[in-house]
């Protein structure tokens, strides 16, 4: 029978807050040129919300999907250590980086 996700190696509450701690961190890292070009071409803010809007709906369910893992298959505890942000606090983020 194959283990618990939490118990293999790769899938450690503390390996997963890692990548999320990294997830995080390329967002602000790699978004934030990214959105500075798009200003830089497109002056109208409406037109850079639009293409903006599929990038963010993306990390939005790539982070839902983490988060319903996450409930499913650790602890309340591991889950507070992972430290994941709230969908609402992450949207807010990304809607701030526009």
């Amino acid at each position: 029978m194959a283990k618990p996700l939490k118990e293999q190696a790769f899938a450690t509450p503390d390996k997963v807050a890692e990548l999320v701690q990294k997830v995080y961190a390329a967002i602000q890292q790699e978004l934030l040129p990214i959105l500075a070009k798009m200003k830089l071409y497109l002056q109208n803010p409406s037109t850079r919300t639009i293409l903006f809007k599929p990038i963010k709906t993306n990390i939005v369910e790539a982070h839902t999907q983490v988060e319903s893992l996450l409930k499913a298959e650790y602890s309340a505890e591991e889950q507070a250590n992972i430290n994941m942000i709230s969908i609402q606090d992450l949207q807010t983020q990304l809607d701030n980086l526009l």
